[in-house]
């Protein structure tokens, strides 16, 4: 008990390169086109920055094919689950490399015949991630876990579990059904309590978009419910939390946690600021920041929502306002690794090569390999959110190399 309570602790929770541009050919329907040679040198630092990281992980996996094996348990198979996704991002990396196919090996071995992949903790956070690296792996097996897997997470996301019908010993606070008034309705949380939060939804957002679930799905509008509630702006968010707030940005809940349910105040892991509102006054808000804001404009993008919509248009505010590869921007180097990642995905999908008129692929490339150590792996800069974990972190990394060095 003493180990899970610490899991759960640790858990609750980027230019251009002054270059002349010439030219590099790349093949285009048999016609050479031209590349600026800073996207080039972009693509090789991330692919050399890539290989450095995947060596020091092929040295720190388990005898049982995971990463942070824990003998005396419980495993997080999350943790392999994302190593795994980062790997066959690389494209010279697939299924049958013997680091991926004994990954593939360990993480299957935590699925349950209720669609969970988990080791008796944290089972939508671990199912979620799993899903997520099983969806690039072509096996029976693996498609299979992936289906089930999606099964769960969408019976686990409040407003669609009915315990009428749906019964499920992963969610004993679950005692009646919500309606969309809740300020539950359409998140997730870690699978073992009730207070939903923007990382575990935007992680199943993730698992559904890499399992090719369609955005028609219901689970899809449930999620944008929860999105609109953390995002703030009193233009998509009708909370009064966010009243007269213009930031644009994400935080991380509605609640701190099951007590403050009927007063929903609301919770930024970035605290406080004084934010001159719509109205021109001034007031104190929650506070925007940098990896939720991330987390929660990708979700929106994965979601399908056209580029003019308000919520689109209002987190892109704040991402080309602050944007910056120096930190985790509200929390500093607190959760910079996963914050790396979540940039990396949003603005692929995004789609921009610029963003502020800033080169973000060159910027967020040269800050993961500034961090890097002599041994491929990346530097703890701060242990909160699990962080001081070399494994996770160089995890992370490696997602953020794949999405910028594409």
């Amino acid at each position: 008990m003493t180990r899970i309570l610490g899991i759960l602790t640790g858990l609750v929770v980027f230019g251009c390169f002054g270059m002349t541009v010439n030219a590099a050919p790349v093949a285009s329907r048999g016609q050479a086109m031209l590349v600026p040679a800073p996207r080039a040198e972009t693509h090789r630092a991330a692919r050399e920055a890539a290989a450095r990281a995947i060596g020091y992980l092929r040295t720190t996996q388990g005898p049982n094919g995971g990463w942070s094996e824990n003998p005396d348990g419980p495993d997080l198979p999350a943790i392999t689950g994302l190593i795994g996704t980062g790997m066959l991002d690389d494209p010279r990396l697939d299924q049958d490399d013997p680091s991926v196919r004994a990954a593939v090996n360990y993480v299957l071995s935590f699925a349950r015949a209720d669609g969970g992949i988990h080791d008796g903790v944290l089972p939508t956070y671990n199912t979620a991630i799993c899903v997520s690296f099983l969806s690039r792996v072509r096996t029976p097996e693996a498609s299979g876990a992936v289906e089930r897997g999606i099964g769960l997470l969408k019976r686990m996301q409040w407003g669609a579990f009915d315990p009428a019908t749906d019964p499920s010993p992963e969610a004993p606070d679950w005692t009646e059904p919500i309606g969309e008034e809740h300020p539950y309705y359409g998140g997730l949380g870690y699978g073992s309590h009730g207070r939903p939060d923007l990382s575990n939804t935007q992680m199943f957002v993730q698992a559904m978009h890499d399992a090719g679930v369609s955005t028609d799905d219901p689970a899809y509008a449930r999620a944008l419910v929860f999105l609109r509630r953390v995002q703030m702006d009193d233009r998509v968010n009708g909370m009064d939390y966010a009243s007269g707030s213009r930031q644009g940005g994400f935080i991380y809940a509605t609640v701190p946690d099951a007590e403050s349910v009927d007063s929903v105040p609301g919770q930024s892991q970035a605290g406080e600021m004084v934010e001159t509102l719509a109205d021109g006054t001034e007031a104190t808000r929650l506070r925007a920041y940098g990896s939720m804001t991330y987390a929660g404009f990708k979700s929106l993008l994965y979601a399908d929502l056209p580029p003019d919509d308000q919520r689109v248009v209002s987190a892109l505010g704040w991402i080309e306002a602050n944007f910056t590869a120096g930190e985790n921007l509200g929390m500093g180097e607190q959760g910079r690794y996963y914050g790396y990642s979540a940039m990396a995905r949003a603005l692929e999908a995004w789609g921009e090569r610029e963003i502020a008129g800033v080169d973000w692929r060159g910027e967020l490339v040269r800050a993961i390999a500034a961090l890097q150590a002599d041994d491929g792996g990346m530097r703890v800069v701060h242990e909160r959110w699990m962080e001081g974990n070399r494994d996770l972190i160089t995890g992370y990394a490696l997602i953020a190399l794949g999405a910028a060095g594409r």
